[in-house]
């Protein structure tokens, strides 16, 4: 509390204001080049996101080190004509190979054309280093290999597929995204501001602190990218946008919220913004804290690319929580009570929280509210029977994506006429003087459909092998446990298994460890921080396994959607830690919105009375703020990648049931049951408590408490 007490005046004052604003002009004017600068330090290479203990990191190092390679990725042009490829299709293919070779970023022999059994069907295979343009260098090659392609004969169907092809389609996808997602999210914030304020300048002054927010934290980012080692690739660098501006604005609506309130009581905004910061600050705090604390309990992960996300959202977090406690209150006592105009808040006018929707929503939970939690508690556990059905695992390229891109399509053709596992080898690196013996272990293992002869290059023997199946499906990745199994007993080899498929089955290792590890990390961190908060056990033990519950509805919505709206294949397997992470730290904040004020309440009117007080008055807010973010979040499902779609759908859901459903039903029905053991240990649970009749009988009256000055 004394934090934010000195904290209005210093930031509000009739002069301090002044130098708050040009602080943050500033900022935004020293920040907006570097933050221009995310997109190009983003780290989007697959083998980059595992840990450097996988086993295929180990191989993609050690073929780095020995053979000199860089990240080349394959491009397999396939060409396909029905009825058998014609001399004029061979010649086409046979130009088109040696105009790859002057492509920008193709390395090594262009091979091919190679003809397929069945005569139908053509392969070309190219080379791509893409080098430190990473994704994007990939795209602008694959759009040269692509016009290239233009000018088929007719009847000849061409495609640029394989892996480089696949992540050209993906950089075309994240190709613009921070634009895409940034105009999406403002205009869902300002339509609701809009409707929630009904002013039409208002909504200014928050959108304008959210997004000097979010460019001093991508600024931040990038330079801890750039120089820090930070990893940064596409997923963290849109989530770290949609979160930021969400979480930004959720802030300054519960801060304006009660500005609005104290101008009703102060007749001076710069004391009325005090008193405000002073009563909703720490429970803007505490929520950014929970949120910080949660993003990096990710740092526990094995994943680099979820290791990366910690601190990168963390910090994201943290900067909204300044730009909103410091520039937001600067502009808003600047601008005067004129803002909020038609709905100006005149001194000494009553308070319409009291008569408004909540208000009467908590008396209609007091008529029984223990037949209200448990009903409520019920059909959010009949909502998580819908995880049963939640398919999580190995994701197929052509499931990845929400349309079905060009790359997709070759990949289907070549799986029609050439081995399904053609230009994403497996890969087995080993010591020299083992190379045939690890070769033959390797080529006999089933699933393998050929193997390469052993490239040797001094100690180290390098091995290509073809898979029957395709590579991005889970037979491969079991035919990858096979062959390490097949050549890890190979004496005095050393010998290690990576390629594509191995990376994506060590992702999936990983992550499946991570989530056991990081879920219950962020249960105890929000656990604590609500104990040092609300000074209690009980409360804050009702209030994680109430956003668990939560979690796990959404979780089971989710799903249903994913499989019988949406026809999705199934979720990442780190798609649940991600929404729980998100979900939990999030959704605990419209719990600590609403028990900070029923905590602050309870010390004069009960435990009861002021839940139905806290509620009356938070009602409004937390509503607006939940819309706001759940609207943010559902921009990602504009995305065409599956996985930013499921996450998005998944955590808007999970807000908006946290905020129509768990903090203004459940835990409002909780804290009417129970009273005053809410705040067991402490001495508020001693506190003598009227029954529910009696506080029914009472009119909610949120302003009831005398104004005093903020010191």
């Amino acid at each position: 509390m004394a934090s934010t007490r000195r904290l209005g005046p210093l930031v509000s004052g009739r002069r301090t204001k002044w130098i708050v604003l040009v602080f943050w002009v500033i900022v935004l004017a020293v920040t907006f080049p570097l933050s221009a600068k995310l997109t190009g330090a983003q780290d989007n290479d697959t083998a980059s996101w595992l840990p450097g203990s996988a086993e295929s990191t180990r191989v993609f190092e050690a073929q780095r080190d020995a053979f000199q390679t860089g990240d080349e990725l394959p491009a397999i042009v396939v060409y396909e004509r029905s009825g058998g490829i014609t001399p004029d299709d061979q010649a086409k293919a046979a130009d088109d190979a040696r105009a790859f070779a002057d492509v920008e970023h193709v390395t090594g022999e262009v091979l091919g054309p190679i003809p397929s059994e069945d005569g139908e069907a053509l392969q070309v295979i190219v080379q791509i280093d893409p080098g430190d343009g990473g994704w994007f260098a990939l795209g602008d090659a694959v759009t040269e290999m692509n016009d290239i392609l233009a000018d088929e004969p007719d009847g000849l169907s061409a495609y640029v597929a394989g892996p480089a092809g696949v992540s050209a389609d993906f950089a075309d996808a994240f190709e613009g995204i921070d634009g895409t997602l940034l105009y999406a999210a403002m205009g869902v914030v300002i339509v609701i501001l809009l409707f929630s304020y009904r002013s039409p300048v208002l909504w200014i002054i928050p959108v304008f602190s959210a997004f000097t927010a979010l460019t001093a934290a991508q600024a931040v980012v990038y330079l801890l990218a750039e120089y820090a080692g930070v990893t940064v690739n596409g997923q963290t660098a849109g989530i770290l946008l949609v979160l930021v501006f969400g979480a930004s604005t959720d802030y300054a609506l519960l801060l304006i919220a009660r500005y609005r309130e104290e101008l009703r009581r102060h007749e001076d905004r710069h004391e009325a913004m005090a008193f405000a910061l002073h009563r909703a600050g720490p429970a803007i705090v505490a929520s950014a804290a929970t949120v910080a604390v949660g993003m990096l309990c990710l740092l526990a992960a094995e994943m680099n690319s979820t290791r990366g996300m910690g601190p990168v959202l963390a910090i994201g977090v943290v900067i909204g929580l300044a730009a909103m406690l410091t520039l937001l209150p600067a502009l808003l006592v600047l601008s005067g009570r004129w803002v909020f105009w038609p709905l100006k808040p005149r001194f000494g006018s009553a308070e319409p929280t009291e008569r408004g929707f909540w208000a009467r929503t908590g008396r209609a939970i007091a008529r029984r509210p223990r037949t209200v939690w448990i009903g409520t508690s019920l059909a959010l556990g009949a909502m998580a029977l819908g995880l049963l059905g939640l398919n999580t695992g190995v994701i197929a390229n052509a499931d990845a994506f929400v349309d079905r891109p060009a790359s997709i399509a070759g990949e289907e053709a070549l799986a029609r006429h050439f081995p399904a596992g053609t230009g994403s080898p497996v890969v087995v690196i080993a010591d020299a003087s083992a190379a045939d013996a690890v070769r033959e272990a390797f080529a006999a293992t089933p699933g393998i459909a050929s193997v390469a002869d052993p490239v040797v290059l001094g100690d180290i023997a390098s091995m290509d092998g073809t898979l029957e199946a395709a590579p991005d499906s889970p037979a491969a990745q079991d035919t990858v446990e096979a062959v390490r199994d097949s050549v890890h007993v190979v004496p005095d080899a050393n010998a290690l298994v990576g390629g594509n498929t191995a990376v994506a089955l060590d992702a999936q290792n990983a992550a499946g460890r991570d989530s056991l590890v990081i879920m219950p990390l962020v249960l105890a961190a929000v656990f604590v921080i609500l104990m040092i908060l609300l000074r209690a056990i009980v409360a804050p033990l009702l209030l994680v396994a109430t956003v668990v519950l939560s979690f796990a509805a959404a979780l089971g919505i989710s799903s249903l959607i994913f499989e019988h709206l949406l026809g999705f294949a199934g979720a990442d397997t780190a798609f649940p830690l991600f929404v729980f992470v998100f979900l939990v730290a999030l959704g605990i904040d419209y719990n600590i919105f609403l028990m900070t004020r029923v905590h602050e309440e309870a010390k004069q009117h009960g435990t009861r009375r002021g839940a139905l007080i806290g509620l009356a008055a938070t009602g409004g807010v937390i509503t607006s703020a939940g819309l706001v973010l759940a609207g943010t979040f559902a921009v990602l499902a504009t995305l065409p990648v599956v996985a930013f779609a499921e996450i998005g759908i998944a955590v808007a859901l999970g807000v908006l049931l946290d905020t129509l459903i768990v903090r203004s039903i459940l835990v409002t029905a909780l804290n009417l049951d129970l009273g005053a053991r809410m705040w067991w240990p402490s001495a508020l649970s001693r506190q003598p408590e009227p029954p529910v009749s009696e506080v029914l009988a009472e009119p909610v009256d949120v302003s009831s408490e005398e104004p005093r000055p903020v010191r």
